[in-house]
Formats: C-alpha cells, structure tokens, sequence
C-alpha cells in the first residue's frame, strides 16, 4: 500500500471540515469509557462459538447496558504503515485479508459506517496522524465487533501502527487519544500478547491445543505485570529473557495492547476477561480497564 494512497482522504473533501468538527465536538462529555485489549486470534472466531466468543457477546451485553458507545476506534495488528494513519471513510469496507478459510469467513460482512467526523477531530488533535481513505475494517476489527455489536450500528474507525517505531513510543502516543474516552468512545486494541505462528503450526495440525512452557511463562510474565500496575514495563518485553523473543517474534501483535495500557489512568480497575494460551503460543489474554 502505497503512502501516496494513505494521502488520499477523499471523504473527507465532500465535507465542510468545519462542519466536521462541529460533528466531532458534539458528542456530548461522558465519564471515561474503558478501553480494552482483545487476544483476537483465528479468524474463525467470527464463526465459532466457544469460550472465547461466548465471553465476547457477554462483554458487549454489558458494555452497552452500561454505556452505548458514540463510536468505537481500533488499533489492529494487521494494519502496519509508515507514520501513523486513522480511516475516514463514510463506509469502510469489509477486509478479508487471510487465506486458506471456509467461504463462509469470506462471506461475512461487518457493515458499520465509519465516521470522517471522528477521523477529523483525531486528525485536529493528535500529533502526526494522517488521513486514509483506501483502509477499511480488517479481521482484527471486525472478527471481534462481530461479537460484541452484532447490530453493526456504531461508527467504526482504525488507527494504523507505525511499524518503525519502537515499543515505548506507541505507549506514550496513545495518550493523546485520551480526549476519546471523554466523548463515549470505546477504544479496542486487537492482537495477541502472545503470537507464534511458526511453532504453534505443527501443534495446530496436529490438533494439539497444549502451550509452550515458553508461551506460559511469558503470558504469567504479562499478568503480573498487569495486575501490578507496571503497565510501562511491557515496553521491555526482551526482559523476560529467551521467552521473549519466542513468545513475540514480531511486535505487530503485540503493539495494540500498548494502547489501552498507555491510556490507562493511575489508578484504574483492570479485570482480566480472558486467559489461555493454546496451540502452542497463541495467548488469547483479554483485559479491561476501566
């Protein structure tokens, strides 16, 4: 994907921009939101009722009794750039962007709208953001929203990783997405804490869902970490020793929970909704602060 295409906010030109941030300082002030990290995994998830998908229709029963959303905005491990980019289209599409899965998976849609106005005031208000139109909502979005808005009916917006920089930067840049929270929107960031595909694939076809003493250790690393509140120090994951680089060969996966970590405020709640690690070194660890 070419950066001169990321560039490209057309939604955004049919608009009058004053009108849009009319639009986007209209949501009225709300206590903060809570911001969640979901360990999204297999795309059939979509598809699938189990354990894990079961909790994620249970969250979003109470999280819509609790408080309805204005929009929700995504930090997904499946969309890396250079420099940092948030979708403004009206009407994202739905991105299948896997192989190898039942037509059915391909089948699905997720047709949300999208919403410029949030895009605008993100684009207003956060240092080095860029618009994107040609972006829409990848498994890592949608897969879940799946579950937890089944209706499609509130604006959805992504938020791109910036690949190039280092892990202590996304948890600092997110706190600038902190104004959201106060204006009702839900703030999701989808990976997996632990995600090696390489050696979870021989135990995957071989329908061996037992962890890795590696991936255990370093999922127990997390958690603590979590349940003490030392959330920077998940910006040092090689700390943990050789677990560390088995466990996160690649930080896409690991990025988004830097996100709802980094937005955290001191003295916040945070409940773990989800623990397993499974095929190997797949975490599906889920949390919720707030």
């Amino acid at each position: 994907m070419h950066r001169r295409h990321f560039l490209t906010a057309l939604p955004l030109l049919a608009m009058n921009l004053s009108q849009l941030h009319a639009q986007a300082t209209a949501y009225a002030r709300t206590a903060p939101m809570p911001v969640l990290f979901i360990g999204h995994g297999s795309p059939m998830n979509a598809l699938e009722d189990n354990p894990f998908t079961r909790m994620l229709r249970q969250l979003g029963t109470e999280l819509r009794q609790h408080q309805q959303p204005n929009a929700i905005l995504v930090v997904s491990a499946h969309w890396l750039t250079r420099g940092t980019f948030v979708t403004t289209n009206q009407q994202p599409k739905t991105i299948h962007d896997f192989g190898g899965f039942p037509q059915a998976l391909f089948d699905m849609r997720y047709p949300a709208p999208g919403s410029p106005a949030l895009a605008q005031s993100i684009l207003e208000h956060v240092h080095d953001v860029h618009g994107a139109a040609d972006w829409g909502l990848d498994h890592g979005t949608w897969t879940v929203l799946h579950h937890l808005y089944p209706a499609a009916n509130i604006p959805v917006v992504q938020l791109s990783l910036d690949y190039a920089k280092p892990l202590a930067w996304h948890f600092d840049f997110a706190r600038q997405l902190q104004f959201l929270r106060e204006r009702g929107v839900l703030i999701i960031g989808s990976g997996n804490l632990v995600h090696n595909l390489r050696l979870s694939m021989p135990k995957l076809m071989a329908g061996d869902d037992s962890p890795y003493a590696w991936a255990t250790e370093f999922d127990e690393w997390i958690k603590a970490r979590l349940l003490n509140g030392d959330y920077r120090a998940l910006t040092d994951y090689a700390a943990t020793g050789p677990a560390g680089p088995l466990a996160v060969p690649t930080p896409d996966h690991y990025l988004p929970a830097l996100y709802p970590l980094g937005l955290a405020g001191k003295n916040e709640p945070i409940k773990q909704l989800f623990e397993e690690v499974n095929y190997g070194g797949l975490s599906m660890r889920t949390f919720m602060i707030g």
